[in-house]
């Protein structure tokens, strides 16, 4: 019989004990930095081990050169002091490859890094920007189908049903049915369709390549527009987007993001519900180093 352990080594019924310790010493418990050429995109984030307990570990990884992710590190927490002894514990030369150090909006994470690598290689993921503008949106949606809810008749909100997943997508991806019932919803709430219209906007921003220049010259402008249109639902988006102006500016240098980080995030999820649960960093770095470059060291 064939399974697997806590810390993702696999076993038989009946293996010896040496076997075991074989099994769990084979497998690195820290990085090996003589395996590593290039360091050029890092990315942090955070995952949480218990819900509802705030139990994190911290994930920093970076990008191969075959562009497939290697875990670095699986830090218990997210301090920011000891984020950033690991940064500084990377060894000099590959220091000098990191070209991006990509991060959510996270304070610990964007000092320590900034404080390793400098301002100019830090960059805050445009995923986690487009959550922010478009959580006042959607925030004005309920609202506002609530309101429309009590005014309108049955017949006529029916046709609103699903408007959601709408406002959800790019312009382009909607169906002639989709924007039709776009149509019926602006008619009935003029703000909701500003406030559409400007979210829209920005995501056009993000997708346009661009300097970084071009693009904080119509990000100031799309700030200038809607702080002059009357919305105040984008007031508490735009304090941050002022405050991260910098590190949000650097994703238009080279377009990198932290898509890697989210996929290791997911394989650490699925790792836990194959294991009933991890809870040791060290066990969790293992179980992804297997995942990722166990193939290729023990096959």
């Amino acid at each position: 019989m064939r399974g697997a352990l806590s810390n993702g080594c696999p076993y038989r019924e009946g293996v010896l004990q040496p076997e075991l310790e074989y099994c769990n010493n084979a497998v690195e418990h820290s990085v090996e930095w003589t395996s590593i050429e290039v360091l050029e995109t890092l990315g942090i984030d955070e995952i949480a081990l218990k819900k509802g307990h705030g139990s994190y570990v911290t994930v920093v990884s970076a990008k191969s050169k075959e562009n497939s992710p290697i875990v670095l590190a699986v830090i218990e927490g997210r301090s920011k002091d000891d984020v950033k002894a690991f940064l500084q514990s990377i060894p000099e030369a590959l220091k000098r490859t990191v070209k991006s150090v990509c991060t959510d909006m996270y304070d610990g994470y964007l000092f320590a890094a900034k404080e390793v690598f400098g301002e100019q290689k830090l960059v805050v993921d445009r995923y986690h920007v487009a959550k922010l503008y478009r959580r006042p949106l959607d925030q004005l949606r309920v609202k506002e189908m609530a309101r429309l809810k009590s005014e309108l008749p049955a017949q006529d909100y029916s046709k609103l049903e699903g408007v959601m997943w709408t406002l959800r997508l790019n312009h382009e991806c909607l169906s002639q049915a989709d924007k039709d019932k776009l149509q019926i919803l602006y008619k009935h709430s003029p703000v909701l369709k500003k406030a559409h219209h400007h979210a829209l906007k920005l995501t056009h921003i993000f997708n346009t390549h661009c300097t970084r220049k071009s693009a904080m010259a119509k990000i100031n402008r799309w700030i200038f527009t809607v702080e002059n249109s009357g919305l105040r639902c984008f007031d508490r988006f735009i304090k941050t987007l002022n405050r991260y102006r910098g590190p949000i500016a650097n994703y238009f240098k080279a377009r990198k993001n932290s898509g890697f980080v989210e996929g290791l995030n997911n394989k650490i999820k699925v790792a836990k519900r194959r294991c009933y649960g991890i809870f040791n960093p060290q066990t969790i770095f293992q179980r992804l180093f297997l995942d990722l470059q166990g193939y290729e060291k023990f096959a």
